[in-house]
This record gives C-alpha cells, structure tokens and sequence, in this order.
C-alpha cells in the first residue's frame, strides 16, 4: 500500500506534524520554516502540479493547530 502523502493532503499532515513535533507550538512556526518541516515527514512526496503555496500552508497550520485541540 501507498502511503505518502502530499501538499494537499493537509489533515494528514497536521496529524503527521502533531505526532513529530509536539515541542513546537504550531503559532510560532514561519511558514518556509513549516515548509522546511512538512517536506522532512517521512511518507511526504510533492506531486507534479501541487506545489504549496501561501494558503495550503494556513490551512496545514490550522489543521496542526486543531490536532492539538
């Protein structure tokens, strides 16, 4: 089974960032530094077409944000 994940994929993501880092508090991560934390997750692949951009990356903050919640 296939189990990478990409830039849309931004519950899983959350999830994934949640699990890894929960030293970080998600509110202070600069989002090149979450960029730079996202592509480090084992299992994320960046698919063709699909490259992350300024909205993507809120919505994975918040996603982190809730999987602390």
């Amino acid at each position: 089974m296939d189990d990478r994940f990409h830039w849309l994929d931004v519950e899983r993501i959350g999830e994934e960032l949640a699990d890894t880092h929960p030293d970080i508090d998600p509110l202070t991560v600069s989002f090149p530094s979450l960029r730079e934390l996202v592509q480090q997750l084992e299992g994320f692949a960046e698919e063709p077409g699909h490259p992350s951009n300024e909205r993507i990356l809120e919505a994975i903050q918040q996603s982190w944000i809730d999987q602390l919640d």
